[in-house]
């Protein structure tokens, strides 16, 4: 079947390792909290969901970055990610990293992509 697209924001509500947006979305049947940051130029998106144990990354709604901006951190546990790929670089995600969103994008939008 056909990709089902969503806007999930304008794209000018993300700046380079500043905060994200979260969403919602659908996989396996279960709607699923997701975000989408900026980071070296390029809009990245992940499901919202820690990979030692699945509690929500921000601290504060958006807040995904540690300070130096440079990674991802979960709240909880302090596991660090690589923003460009998801995988785990510290912490307590045993080598788990995030799960990856496809999104994509184009004419001033972040749009959610995902075949159905």
């Amino acid at each position: 079947m056909a990709a089902e697209e969503r806007l999930i924001c304008k794209s000018e509500d993300l700046e380079e390792g500043g905060r994200g947006v979260r969403f919602q979305v659908t996989l396996g049947g279960q709607d699923l909290p997701a975000f989408v940051v900026r980071h070296g130029g390029q809009v990245r998106g992940y499901l919202n969901r820690c990979g030692h144990i699945p509690v929500e990354l921000d601290y504060q709604p958006g807040e995904f970055f540690e300070p130096g901006r440079l990674y991802l951190i979960c709240s909880t546990h302090g596991a660090l990610y690589d923003p460009a790929s998801g995988a785990c670089v510290s912490g307590r995600c045993s080598g788990r990293g995030l799960t990856p969103i496809d999104v994509d994008e184009r004419s001033d939008g972040i749009y959610l992509t995902k075949g159905e």
